[in-house]
């Protein structure tokens, strides 16, 4: 196991984010789906009114993974909760405990702040399911994951209220 050394990402590490995610983005086949820009990473991740926060996990200083993730709430639970976005760590570290440590300090800043869950979305054919089984976490048979997105999204959000369907 390598000496793996997680913190929160400063605005410095907007390039660092978009490159993860741009890799991300090419393991899941989608090379041409990052849209967002460094800019962006720096506008939206950074701040009091941050819209998703990222942990840099590092091997001797070195970047070599991230999660990035939101906060949510349930009103079931009466509690907040977190939904883990992203979570990539470099082909050549696999194995060697980041995204263990990843999830490590996602699960204490879950805990700290009173929060009941971290949720997750893993694509069905990513092998990342089972280190995801390992750390506890549970598929959900009965729930599935929707979007709506595009121009469904346009199409609805220019209808009326009650009107259309």
């Amino acid at each position: 196991m390598a000496n793996v050394t997680v913190r929160q990402a400063e605005v410095a590490d907007a390039e660092i984010i978009h490159r993860f995610s741009v890799k991300l983005a090419e393991f899941e086949g989608t090379p041409n789906a990052v849209v967002a820009s460094i800019e962006t990473m720096v506008r939206d991740g950074f701040g009091p009114n941050a819209a998703f926060r990222t942990l840099i996990a590092e091997i001797d200083g070195a970047p070599v993974g991230f999660a990035t993730y939101t906060n949510q709430y349930s009103v079931w639970e009466g509690k907040g909760t977190m939904f883990l976005q992203d979570l990539w760590v470099m082909p050549e570290v696999r194995q060697q405990g980041v995204a263990r440590a990843l999830m490590q300090v996602l699960a204490r800043e879950c805990c700290s702040k009173g929060h009941s869950r971290i949720d997750r979305n893993v694509l069905d054919w990513n092998p990342a399911r089972r280190f995801y089984e390992n750390v506890g976490c549970r598929h959900l048979d009965r729930s599935r994951p929707y979007r709506l997105h595009g121009d469904a999204l346009t199409k609805l959000a220019a209808t009326e209220p009650g009107k259309g369907h």
